[in-house]
C-alpha cells in the first residue's frame, strides 16, 4: 500500500525525492552509519509502501524533524512504531530530549496506539529517575529571543484546576484522554518556544503539574504502564522548574504506584527520598503526604512501630498546614485524603479499631465534599476492619456504600476496593449476606 505520511510530509516540507535522498545519505554519515546508501529510487520504493530496515526509519524521522523544526516520529511517517514507552522510562540529562520524550508519549497516547495502551509497569524503575532529580543541580543555559508570555502560562494552570477538578469528583477515567490532548496540541509545544527565565521556571513547573495529573488519572484508571511514564517525565520538567516541592509531591504519586503494585519497599524508598528534599523547604501539606504513604508501605513491610510513628509525623505535618497557602497540586491532601489513607494503614498492621476510627473521619469530610471517590475508598477501608472484628452485617453494609458510590466515578481504584471487601468477606465462609453482596458486584463488573 502507498505511504501517503510520507508523500504527506514531503509535500509539507517541500523536498523532492533527490533531495531526501541527499539528506538522508549525509544524516547517516553523521549518525556515524557510511555504509547506508539510498537514492531517487530507493525513496520511491518507500513511497510505494516498502519499509526500510533499521536504523533508516530513525535516520529519515530525524531528516524531517530537521526540516520541520520539531519532532516527526517513525509513526508519523507511516514506518511504524519508535520507542517511545521505553523512552518515556528514561530520565533524561537534557531538557530537549525530556519534552521530546514527553510530547512522543501524550501523542502515542491521543493516538491510543497498541503499545502504548499494553506497555507493562517496570519494577524499580523509578530509582535511578528519584535519584537523579534528588542530586542534580539546574545549571541549565537560559535562552533569549522571542519568549513565551506569563499569560499563557496562566491558562496552563487554570486548566489545571478544572482537570484535578474532575479527577477527584469524577475519578482518574473520566477527561484523561481530554487532558492528554490537551497537553499535546497546546502545553507541549510551548515548551519547544523561547522564553525568559522567569516564563522558563513557571512553564515547566506548569507543565510538570499537568504531566503528573495525566500520570496520576492513569494510575486511577488503571493504566499503571503509561501512568510511570508520565510521572517519570514529570519528575524531569519539575527538576527543571526549580520547584523541590513539586517534584517531592510527584515522588509521593510514584511511592504510592510502587507501593499499591505491591513493592512496598520501593515506595518507602520514594517516600524517604520526597521527604529528604523538603528538608530545606516549607511544604507541609506535601511532607504530611509523604509521611502517610511511608507509613502505608511499612504496615505493608510488618513494621508496626515504623507505620505508626509514620501516622503520627503525617498529622504532625498537617497540623502546619494552611489551604490558601498551598498550592493548587496540593489541594487534595486534606483530611478526608489522609484519614483515608491512614485508615489503609491501620487495617494491613491488623488494628481494627483505629482503621475504623480514621475511615469514620474520612468519609464524614468526602461526603460534606462530594468527593464519592474517596468515599468510596474508605468505607472499603471500614468495611475491612469489620470483616477483621467478624462483623458481616456491618461488613456489608458498608461494602454497600462502598458499591454506590463507586458506581458514581470511573476509577479502576475504587473497583479494585470493591474487589478487596468481596476477597475479605468471603474469608467468614458461606452467607447470604456474602452471596447477596457477590452477586451485586457481579452488577457493577457488568456495567464497567
Amino acid at each position: 500500500m502507498p505511504n501517503e505520511k510520507l508523500a504527506s510530509w514531503l509535500a509539507r516540507t517541500g523536498m523532492s525525492r533527490g533531495e531526501l535522498a541527499r539528506r538522508v545519505k549525509a544524516k547517516a554519515t553523521a549518525w556515524n552509519e557510511p555504509h547506508i546508501a539510498t537514492s531517487t529510487t530507493r525513496v520511491r520504493f518507500w513511497l510505494e509502501g516498502q519499509m526500510p530496515r533499521q536504523p533508516l526509519p530513525d535516520i529519515i524521522a530525524a531528516v524531517f524533524s530537521d526540516c520541520a523544526g520539531f519532532r516527526v516520529t517513525t509513526y508519523d511517517l507511516g514506518f511504524g512504531e519508535s520507542n517511545s514507552a521505553e523512552h518515556g522510562l528514561v530520565y533524561n540529562a537534557s531538557f530537549a530530549d525530556a519534552v521530546e520524550t514527553v510530547s512522543d508519549l501524550g501523542r502515542a497516547d491521543v493516538d491510543r496506539r497498541t503499545f502504548i495502551a499494553g506497555v507493562p509497569f517496570a519494577v524499580l524503575a523509578g530509582v535511578g529517575p528519584s535519584r537523579d532529580w534528588l542530586v542534580n543541580v539546574l545549571d541549565q543555559t537560559v535562552e533569549t529571543g522571542p519568549r513565551v508570555r506569563l499569560e499563557d502560562v496562566t491558562a496552563v494552570r487554570n486548566m489545571f484546576a478544572e482537570f484535578q477538578r474532575m479527577d477527584v469528583l469524577q475519578g482518574g477515567g473520566s477527561g484523561r484522554l481530554v487532558l492528554a490532548e490537551y497537553m499535546t496540541m497546546h502545553v507541549y509545544p510551548l515548551l519547544r518556544r523561547a522564553y525568559s527565565a522567569q516564563v522558563r521556571q513557571a512553564l515547566c513547573e506548569a507543565a510538570a503539574e499537568q504531566t503528573y495529573l495525566l500520570g496520576w488519572m492513569a494510575y486511577d484508571n488503571g493504566e499503571h504502564g503509561v501512568a510511570q511514564r508520565y510521572l517519570i517525565q514529570s519528575l524531569r520538567l519539575a527538576e527543571e522548574s526549580g520547584n523541590t516541592a513539586l517534584g517531592s509531591h510527584i515522588l509521593a504519586g510514584m511511592a504510592d504506584q510502587a507501593t499499591l503494585l505491591g513493592d512496598p519497599d520501593e515506595g518507602r524508598r520514594l517516600a524517604q527520598a520526597g521527604r529528604v528534599a523538603l528538608s530545606r523547604v516549607e511544604a507541609p501539606a506535601c511532607l504530611a503526604d509523604l509521611w502517610c504513604l511511608e507509613g502505608r508501605a511499612l504496615a505493608l513491610l510488618g513494621d508496626a512501630k515504623g507505620a505508626a510513628h509514620a501516622v503520627v509525623e503525617s498529622e504532625k505535618a498537617y497540623t502546619r498546614v494552611r489551604p490558601e497557602a498551598e498550592p493548587e497540586w496540593a489541594t487534595f491532601i486534606d483530611p478526608a485524603y489522609l484519614h483515608g489513607e491512614h485508615a489503609n494503614t491501620f487495617r494491613d498492621l491488623g488494628d481494627p479499631t483505629a482503621a475504623a476510627e480514621h475511615a469514620r473521619k474520612s468519609i464524614e469530610h468526602a461526603k460534606s465534599q462530594n468527593r464519592a471517590r474517596r468515599g468510596a475508598m474508605s468505607y472499603a477501608a471500614l468495611a475491612a476492619s469489620h470483616v477483621q472484628r467478624n462483623d458481616l452485617e456491618a461488613a456489608h453494609a458498608a461494602g454497600i456504600r462502598t458499591l454506590n458510590l463507586t458506581k458514581q466515578v470511573k476509577s479502576s481504584r475504587a473497583v479494585e476496593a470493591v474487589h478487596d471487601i468481596q476477597r475479605r468477606m468471603r474469608t467468614l465462609g458461606a452467607h447470604r449476606l456474602v452471596a447477596d453482596f457477590n452477586e451485586r458486584v457481579r452488577d457493577l463488573v457488568a456495567t464497567e
